[in-house]
């Protein structure tokens, strides 16, 4: 059941139609993901698909922004555990039998960003910035960005996106089909639980029968690329580039990379 006593990071609103808000709350660190957030991140999907009062879920970000990544500074233990949760992320969400709308708020960086695409509708606020931000950190983009973007915006545009970390306006992610819509940012709720109440109304069996078999193509991909892109992402994790990159951040300084 999704019920708010299973989550302390996560608001969760259940509507009387069958549609879930589920509010990611830490505006203070921008809704970065520290452990406990990982691990709820986790039991979202399957805690929807066994609540029978839900028939819709939508993510959305307090404060400013959806959600800036992951949050190593303030509580993510960068491990082999780290590692196994954030497949959990990806693949658990790609499970969800039932319609996820992302409401995009301001910035969706790195982990946020594959989190935000990885709704079955995505919709973005005027002043949403995407961007996969690993490879700036000296990390492999391994946390699922390398394998939704492609199936998204094409090859060649993931790859460039993926390794540059260049940041993306919504009007632009719209255009290369990153999101379905973008509306001004004092709409994107509304819009958001206009196109909620819409399925939730609707026919649920035949739309969980439209939307699954689509995200077990996206789940085999993901079966292909996520243990890969994991154990690169953790290697990564342990070069010097990254700890360079850490310290840049800290001392407000450009980073000087070595490639190792």
């Amino acid at each position: 059941m999704l019920t708010q006593e299973k989550y302390e990071r996560i608001l969760i609103e259940k509507r009387d139609n069958g549609v879930a808000i589920a509010t990611l709350n830490r505006p203070d660190k921008r809704n970065a993901v520290d452990d406990a957030l990982h691990e709820e991140l986790t039991k979202l999907p399957a805690d929807t698909d066994a609540d029978p009062q839900v028939k819709v879920l939508v993510i959305t970000g307090a404060g400013r922004g959806f959600c800036a990544g992951g949050d190593f500074a303030g509580g993510l233990t960068p491990d082999a555990n780290l590692m196994k949760i954030a497949r959990r992320v990806v693949d658990n969400l790609l499970d969800c039998e039932k319609p996820v709308i992302t409401a995009v708020n301001g910035h969706a960086m790195g982990l946020g960003a594959t989190l935000a695409l990885l709704g079955d509708v995505v919709v973005a606020g005027r002043s949403a910035i995407f961007a996969d931000t690993h490879a700036p950190m000296g990390l492999g983009a391994g946390d699922g960005g390398q394998v939704i973007w492609p199936l998204l915006v094409g090859v060649n545009r993931a790859k460039y996106y993926l390794m540059t970390g260049e940041k993306i306006p919504a009007e632009e992610a719209e255009r290369i089909g990153l999101v379905n819509f973008v509306v001004d940012d004092d709409e994107l709720m509304n819009r958001a639980l206009e196109i909620a109440d819409r399925l939730a109304a609707g026919a649920s069996l035949a739309i969980s029968a439209s939307k699954v078999p689509i995200n077990k193509y996206i789940k085999m991909v993901s079966n292909l690329v996520l243990p890969l892109s994991l154990n690169l992402e953790e290697s990564t994790l342990h070069s010097d580039d990254c700890r360079e990159a850490a310290a840049a951040f800290v001392e407000k300084r450009p980073p000087k990379y070595t490639g190792s």
